[in-house]
């Protein structure tokens, strides 16, 4: 059985190289030509420190929410939440396009294809199982980006990460 997973985001080691990016792209077959849009998003944050331009970047998916409102939110029970990972899944078979999930999450992730189903970051899911790590992770040339086990997590790490997050948007304000 395979254990919870928690991603992690350090804005101080983002580059902005966009590997992240191009790699969720490959993993999943997304087709920008076709207007398809990543699962995984990049955004540059500038503000002004003493007068002078500070640049920051974010890297940012689905955050597989533990009490997730996009499962809630969808009336056809297309999103759930994945009892072995953790991870936020879905299954847009009977999705009716309602985009109701898409308001119901605060970070955007879901997004809708050509047929108007919906599709997310599955946190490479697939490649979990197998043993790997996310396409996203494995890519990552600064460490910004890490995937680990929930047991091997600890609290001041979360503290630590949503306080360099908060400090990254508050710097936007």
């Amino acid at each position: 059985m395979m254990e919870k997973m928690i991603f992690d985001f350090d804005p101080s080691k983002c580059t902005a190289c966009l590997a992240c990016v191009m790699a969720c792209m490959d993993q999943n077959d997304i087709d920008a030509a076709h207007h398809q849009h990543p699962f995984r998003n990049a955004a540059e944050l500038e503000s002004e420190d003493g007068g002078s331009q500070k640049f920051s970047f974010l890297s940012v998916a689905c955050m597989h929410c533990e009490d997730a409102p996009c499962v809630m939110g969808c009336p056809s029970s297309c999103l759930y939440k994945d009892p072995e990972s953790g991870l936020t899944l879905y299954d847009n078979t009977n999705c009716i396009g309602c985009h109701s999930c898409a308001m119901a999450c605060p970070f955007g992730a879901p997004s809708f294809n050509a047929e108007g189903k919906m599709e997310k970051c599955d946190g490479c899911v697939e490649r979990l199982r197998r043993g790997m790590i996310p396409a996203c992770v494995r890519v990552c040339p600064s460490g910004a980006l890490t995937c680990r086990p929930a047991s091997e997590y600890h609290e001041e790490q979360m503290e630590k990460s949503l306080q360099a997050l908060s400090r990254q948007i508050l710097n936007q304000a």
